[in-house]
């Protein structure tokens, strides 16, 4: 039976960071269940779904801020400095005090109002290896007593506490709820004049909390922060739904023992509550608190250790990790420390987190590769290559490892990556022929390549996380990425030099037509490419805006004119080829150094611009006026190759330079890639929305992760286990390098199992004090922090190649369904090989990952 073709948008380009998305529309529900359940479920889940889709629209005006802020800033700047300073303030340009504060607070309200939403839809991410080998009966069974026993009690504790947070912030510290009610008349007061509740209510918008420490505009915090209790509250209401799903997946007679457990249950839950909050109203509530002080012969670093044990042990039995991280947070910061410093860092690391700059540009990189997938801009692409490339041996390898480079830039996730090549690439290779476990190894590496080049969200991430820059992470990542690339090509090309069979030429009927002088179109085209990107530079590092205003734009628009008619017309051609030819000698020489010396880099440039020189020459010959013209298959390749490039090369390159920061250079590839996709036929609001929604999920995965983890964290470290970890490792007696290959394997290992940003929020806290107590190459701890990002990025790189829990392998066979298993893994060890050798260059050279921030950053 011939194995069913996939469908590209019916696909997830997320899955690898999901592992129980569910499928079932909103508030659909089993026949089966039980009756009183099912109209509980459906109402629930509509309510959180409809909630999800107004939320998912808050990226519209996060965009519009940001896009705005960046485009009235460098458009004053512009002006100013060509001395239209006056006209500029005229047309209302210059910095807006409120963007950054409203825009922060705009992503921070985004993910935690719809964590509910994300529960509904399954996106909260679990460890699932051994989850998924288990019976349906035992997995609802787990779940079951998981949600009862760790979710319900969590989001409780969070929700109460998030709601006091923040009516401190609404009504200040020293105000209760019912003094309030009182003041306002709406209980019986003590003769003072109630002031109404509109009036409370407009009282508070200045009189509230204020954002005063990092903010210029001092906006109050109170509209914001009810996104806290908000989503904890739809968190809370949604667990109820998960529940009732789980006693149906387990059987009416497991769910009669649940249904009889529950009054007991529901009893001592709320005991437990009122014990933790208000112990003096009910009975035990002071004994509760005393034993949960006792700590009967534990250090709190012991206790550390348990919570840490109990952390694993949950996570492997595959419940969702953010809300286990929560409920042990909370548990053993009570046990280990007190209540009240525990529920001050549950709510000081939540709104850390929402209020986190570097952050916010989770959402709009996300939403940008969304949008760039969905317009079907790698398709074309990889056709393109793939036909320019077809006399030469592998050209289909060469094709998978440009694309896949270019898409890593453009989404950051690994599943997209894989799943989108498969489908391109992986029916064309077994038609021509090429190895199986050569082509398998080279989709899957080439997929992988998303978790470094930028903008990698997992470095977006790691940034706070480190306390480094996620610029410089950035610019630290795009050496190593780029020698990885290369590796990647170097060994599936010499393969094919080796043994031809391996990546055959392309039969004649698919190979496109050309002109006769196929040698010279390729040069003239590189030489075109190369000229209008060093143009580009030149525009931005500003050596034409101190002509005119926006000199640097009007510039490339004219270069880029020029070059359409120098390749469509070939006298104009023959006239503009010596002057682009001098224009690159020249800016080589004009680099030289003062004793007349290049550098290696200048050298080589010189040589392949005289190459193509050389190689064009041929325009200039008689035959040419008849036999020479550029092939249809270049107007494919520029439709498919320019517009992402530019996009993807502008927002890196304002980051790189300097001109914006990573959030607002996410927000303006997006809105980009939004008009890209209006440019190529393929936008419609519907298709829009769908994309703001798979964003949502996707932030929400990961933000509320990122704050469960920092408080769990935080705890972490309040008990003092860190530091005990610390002195036990650097008590092994061995040197400092063995001590980080250690810390390696580690996190190797660890990536089989578990994703990256687990990994990322959780492990890496806990390894970091080993690290900093590391002496290596003379590195300051800053740029020892920068490193050990990278080297942690690629090994986690490398362990989504290991058999085998590699989840590449899996994506990879779902979209070539006739590819076998095996033959993919063997793929993959191969390039696992190659990636391991990449990691030992960065481990024993770390100026491959230090020496771009250095020269970028002046340092």
């Amino acid at each position: 039976m011939a194995a069913e073709e996939p469908i590209p948008e019916d696909l997830e380009i997320a899955d690898e960071l999901i592992a129980e998305r569910r499928s079932e529309a909103p508030g659909e529900t089993p026949e089966d269940m039980t009756p009183w359940q099912r109209p509980i479920t459906a109402v629930i889940d509509t309510m959180n779904y409809r909630a999800g889709q107004i939320i998912a629209l808050m990226m519209v005006p996060l965009i519009a801020v940001v896009v705005w802020e960046v485009f009235s800033r460098n458009s004053f700047i512009i002006l100013q400095n060509a001395g239209f300073e006056e006209f500029a303030r005229n047309l209302g340009l210059g910095p807006t005090l409120q963007a950054y504060d409203l825009s922060r607070m705009i992503a921070g309200v985004l993910w935690m109002a719809g964590a509910g939403y994300g529960l509904m839809r399954g996106v909260h991410i679990r460890a699932d290896f051994l989850y998924r080998n288990w019976s349906d009966k035992t997995q609802a069974t787990m779940d079951a007593v998981a949600y009862l026993m760790f979710f319900i009690p969590s989001m409780i504790f969070f929700t109460v506490v998030a709601t006091q947070f923040w009516w401190t912030s609404f009504a200040g510290s020293n105000v209760s709820i019912g003094d309030w009610w009182e003041a306002i008349g709406v209980t019986a007061n003590s003769g003072d004049t109630p002031v109404g509740l509109w009036a409370a209510f407009k009282a508070s918008l200045g009189a509230g909390e204020k954002l005063a420490l990092d903010s210029a505009w001092q906006p109050i915090l109170w509209p914001a922060r009810i996104a806290m209790p908000i989503g904890g509250a739809l968190l809370l209401l949604q667990g109820l739904p998960e529940i009732f799903r789980a006693f149906h997946k387990m059987g009416k007679d497991q769910e009669r023992k649940f249904i009889i457990f529950l009054p007991v249950y529901l009893v001592g839950l709320l005991w437990l509550t009122l014990a933790i909050f208000m112990p003096d109203l009910v009975p035990g509530g002071a004994g509760f608190t005393d034993m949960m002080s006792a700590r009967p012969e534990l250090s709190k670093p012991t206790i550390g250790l348990i919570m840490l044990g109990a952390m694993l042990f949950v996570i492997f039995i595959g419940f969702p990790i953010s809300f286990t991280l929560i409920f042990l947070g909370f548990v053993f910061g009570i046990w280990g420390a007190n209540f009240k410093l525990t529920t001050l860092l549950m709510t000081l690391n939540t709104n850390s987190t929402m209020l986190n700059d570097q952050l916010m540009a989770v959402p709009l990189f996300v939403l940008m590769g969304i949008v760039m997938e969905s317009a079907g801009l790698m398709e074309r692409l990889f056709l393109s290559i793939q036909l320019i490339m077809s006399r030469v041996r592998g050209a289909l390898f060469i094709a998978v490892l440009i694309v896949s480079t270019i898409f890593a830039a453009a989404t950051g996730i690994v599943g997209a990556s894989v799943t989108m090549l498969g489908i391109m690439a992986g029916a064309t290779m077994s038609r021509a022929g090429y190895d199986v476990r050569l082509a398998a190894g080279t989709i899957t590496a080439g997929g992988t390549l998303g978790i470094l080049i930028p903008p990698s969200i997992m470095l977006i991430v790691m940034g706070p996380v480190l306390e480094v820059s996620t610029l410089d992470l950035f610019r630290a990542a795009f050496v190593p990425g780029a020698i990885l690339a290369t590796l990647y090509l170097l060994y599936t090309l010499g393969r094919c030099w080796l043994n031809p069979n391996l990546g055959p030429i392309l039969s004649e009927e698919d190979q496109p037509e050309t002109s006769k002088f196929y040698g010279a179109e390729v040069a003239l085209i590189c030489l075109g490419i190369l000229t209008v990107c060093r143009v580009f530079g030149l525009g931005l590092s500003g050596a034409f805006g101190t002509v005119i205003p926006f000199g640097g734009l009007f510039v490339l628009l004219i270069v880029l004119a020029i070059t359409y008619q120098a390749y469509r017309k070939l006298p104009v051609l023959r006239l503009v080829l010596p002057f682009a030819v001098l224009f690159h000698f020249y800016l080589i020489f004009a680099n030289m150094g003062a004793d007349g010396s290049m550098s290696i880099m200048s050298i080589i440039l010189a040589a392949f611009i005289a190459l193509l020189a050389f190689l064009g020459r041929s325009i200039y010959s008689r035959g040419a006026n008849e036999d020479f013209y550029f092939a249809s298959l270049w107007d494919e390749f520029f439709a498919g190759l320019m517009p992402p490039t530019i996009l993807i090369s502008f927002a890196l390159g304002s980051i790189l330079l300097g001109f914006a920061t990573p959030a607002e250079a996410a927000a303006m590839g997006a809105f980009g890639a939004i008009l890209l996709s209006i440019g190529y036929g393929k936008f419609s609001f519907a298709g829009f929305f769908d994309s703001l929604i798979k964003a949502l999920e996707i932030t929400v995965l990961i933000m509320f992760l990122v704050a469960a983890s920092n408080f769990f964290g935080a705890e972490f470290s309040a008990l003092g286990t860190p530091q005990l970890m610390t002195q036990l490792l650097l008590g092994m007696d061995l040197s400092p390098y063995l001590m980080l290959l250690l810390v390696m394997a580690l996190i190797f290992l660890l990536g089989w199992p578990l994703e990256w940003v687990p990994i990322v929020l959780i492990v890496v806290p806990i390894l970091l004090p080993v690290v900093h107590a590391l002496d290596l190459h003379g590195l300051s701890r800053y740029d020892m922090m920068v490193w050990f990002g990278i080297l942690v990025a690629v090994n986690l790189q490398t362990a989504w190649l290991s058999p085998p829990v590699a989840l590449s392998a899996y994506f990879l066979k779902g979209v070539v369904p006739n590819w076998d298993l095996k033959d993919i893994y063997i793929g993959m060890m191969q390039f696992m090989l190659v990636q391991l050798t990449g990691l030992i260059l960065l481990l024993v050279f770390p100026q491959l990952v230090l020496w771009l921030p250095r020269v970028m950053g002046g340092g």
